[in-house]
């Protein structure tokens, strides 16, 4: 990602932090985190629809497997059985259209939470405007539309991940509220040069506009 997809365009989906090409951090003016001190200094590939919310659909995360056993010969479940029995799990987890730069502490602290709207809450970063609060998070406007897409996409892409009414509802919404990008439809025309596939969402947008 970072050296075929984001090489000439090295900021964070969230804060629009910028980072080197060996992942570092450039101080972002006024960002603030409490916690996760080393990781803030560091980008991080972030799952904007974590792994675990479409992980626990593969029984081998719910219930393991008999092929998952540890060299100590302990039965294990969770995210390392579903990679090591599941080709479509890791299909999924390493689309690349999930994935975006972001800044470690962020990426820890958003968790695997659900996207909403928190008009109480305050910032958890001082100048870069991501709100989480009662395990749910509220993104800064300038990411609503990409995070919209990606959830659309990963929706109609996998029979594994479905979407929430209320998720449908809210990603709907972004999506129509904040518009593709430049930037949105070069990112996509990459990887599918990739990957190998269309994010049909995201492309669908960049005709209409042009882009």
């Amino acid at each position: 990602m970072e050296r075929s997809v984001y090489q000439d365009h090295r900021e964070t989906l969230y804060c629009v932090a910028k980072f080197d090409g060996k992942k570092n951090v450039l101080p972002a003016y006024g960002f603030i985190t409490s916690k996760y001190q080393k990781r803030a200094k560091r980008i991080e590939w972030e799952h904007v629809v974590p792994a675990e919310n479409f992980g626990r659909a593969f029984k081998e995360w719910r219930k393991g497997h008999s092929q998952c056993v540890s060299s100590k010969g302990k039965h294990f479940k969770g995210r390392k059985c579903a990679e090591k029995i599941s080709k479509q799990y890791r299909l999924m987890q390493s689309d690349m259209y999930n994935l975006f730069p972001a800044i470690g502490a962020v990426n820890a602290l958003r968790s695997n939470y659900n996207f909403s709207v928190l008009p109480s809450a305050k910032s958890n970063f001082g100048s870069c405007q991501m709100k989480i609060e009662d395990r749910k998070v509220e993104p800064p406007i300038n990411a609503r539309g990409r995070i919209a897409r990606s959830y659309l996409y990963m929706d109609i892409a996998y029979s594994k991940f479905k979407l929430s009414r209320q998720q449908r509802q809210l990603m709907t919404a972004w999506d129509k509220m904040y518009p593709v990008n430049k930037w949105e439809c070069e990112r996509s025309r990459r990887i599918k040069k990739i990957q190998g596939n269309d994010n049909r969402v995201v492309m669908q947008r960049c005709k209409i506009a042009r882009l």
